[in-house]
Formats: C-alpha cells, sequence, structure tokens
C-alpha cells in the first residue's frame, strides 16, 4: 500500500488517532503535514516523523477558521507539494443531556466536528482536481451510526460527516478522487481517557471483544483508502469498531 509521492494532510494529527495515521503515512512513504490546534504538539509529532525518516512539517491550525486553514494549505504546497490525501480527524467531544446542551455548546461542536471538515476539504480539493486523483478520509463516529445518549450534539456532527461523505464522493467519483469515512467504535486516546475517565474499564468489559481499540487500527483502515488498492471504494463507511455495530 505505498503512499511514495503521496502528499498528505492529517488534521488532529498531533495526538491519538491522527498522529497514528501520520506514522501509518509516513511509514508508507507519503510527505505527511501534521495539523493541530496544539502548537507544540505539531512540532513534535513533525520532527519525530522526520527523525524516523519521513518527510513532515507541522502547521498549527483551527480547522474551524477559513484563513487558518488557506495558509496552512499554502506552507504544506511550498514545503511538501500538491495535497493528495486529506484526512478530517480533528475534532471534539463531549456529554451532557439534551435540554443542557446551550446554543453555543452546539455552535462549537459543529464549527470544529462538520464545519472543519467542510473548510478544509473545499480548500485542497483544487489540487486533487488538478492531478485527477486525491483520497478524502473523514473520520466520523460508531456514535453516529448507533446513536447516544447525551450526546445529541456530538452525534449530529458526525451523522453530517457521513452524509457529506456521501455527497461527495457522488460529486467527484469521475474525477479520479474516493471519498470515504470510518467510523472509530472504542478506541483508547488521549480524548477518550478524558471523556470517560473511570468508566474506560467497564466500557471494555460490554465490547463484544472485550477490548479497547488502538490508534493504529484506524490508521490501517485510513491507509487502505488512500491506497491504490481502494481506487474503486468511494462513498463507504467502513466500520472499524470491534463489533460494537455492523450494518
Amino acid at each position: 500500500m505505498s503512499l511514495t509521492g503521496k502528499t498528505a494532510i492529517v488534521t488532529g494529527g498531533a495526538s491519538g488517532i491522527g498522529y497514528a495515521i501520520s506514522q501509518r503515512f509516513a511509514r508508507e512513504g507519503a510527505a505527511v503535514a501534521v495539523w493541530d490546534i496544539d502548537a507544540t504538539g505539531v512540532e513534535r509529532a513533525a520532527g519525530e516523523l522526520e527523525a524516523a525518516g519521513g518527510r513532515a512539517i507541522g502547521c498549527r491550525v483551527d480547522v474551524s477558521n477559513r484563513a487558518q486553514i488557506e495558509a496552512a494549505a499554502e506552507r504544506v504546497r511550498a514545503a511538501l507539494g500538491p495535497v493528495g490525501i486529506l484526512v478530517n480527524n480533528a475534532g471534539i467531544s463531549g456529554f451532557k443531556p439534551f435540554l443542557e446542551i446551550t446554543d453555543e455548546l452546539w455552535d462549537r461542536m459543529l464549527a470544529i466536528n462538520l464545519n472543519g471538515v467542510f473548510l478544509c476539504t473545499q480548500v485542497v480539493v483544487a489540487d486533487m482536481l488538478a492531478a485527477g486523483w486525491g483520497r478524502i478520509i473523514n473520520i466520523s463516529s460508531s456514535s453516529a451510526q448507533s446513536g447516544s445518549a447525551r450526546m445529541a450534539h456530538y452525534v449530529a456532527s458526525k451523522g453530517g460527516v457521513i452524509g457529506f461523505t456521501k455527497a461527495l464522493a457522488a460529486e467527484f467519483a469521475d474525477k479520479g478522487i474516493t471519498v470515504n469515512n470510518v467510523p472509530p467504535g472504542f478506541v483508547d486516546t488521549p480524548l477518550l481517557r478524558t471523556t470517560l475517565g473511570d468508566r474506560v474499564e467497564a466500557q471494555i468489559q460490554a465490547s463484544p471483544m472485550k477490548r479497547v481499540g488502538r490508534p493504529e487500527d484506524i490508521a490501517a483502515a485510513c491507509a487502505f483508502l488512500a491506497s491504490e488498492d481502494a481506487s474503486y471504494i468511494t462513498g463507504h463507511t467502513l466500520s472499524v469498531n470491534g463489533g460494537r455495530y455492523s450494518n
């Protein structure tokens, strides 16, 4: 599944699932731009990728801010070349009873989880159209497939990502660009630990495989979808959830 000669952007790429994807892409030969809101994290992540023999840069980016996205995309093109692969991974989570979700909480969730996917894709897709080749991989959530109590704002945002994926796949299917999404299940990341706290072990025991997923599990799916092996797959939801949800 060589990605040699390709330039990839991974949003939320400085930690957790995003960093695992960045590492896997670099091992497969891609030049990787790590985008994240964490300025220190992007420099660390990019430095580690380069130390391991890859080509990488780190960009501090708020994915809800078009101007920052456009500036970072120009930096990527100058340093690494036109963008051929985009992984929209940046996101936030949170639990809140529906009647306690404020306008501000709702708007922030959608601004990052859904608007960010729209903005990043719209800014970089021109490179893919010019090349007649591209891979867009959106990280959604198994919660958007099954529903999840006290997460209406989160589930709505990730459900929007799944719908966006299907619409864009249909629009670009004859342009050499595939658009797919990966909804992770229960994956061990800093965000998960922060969100669930001491409930992690109970979730593990309730899962069909009786283990937590690894960021590398999601990275492997993304590497496949970015590769030529997946050239005839688009508009697809590739569930990586240890059996939590099947369809």
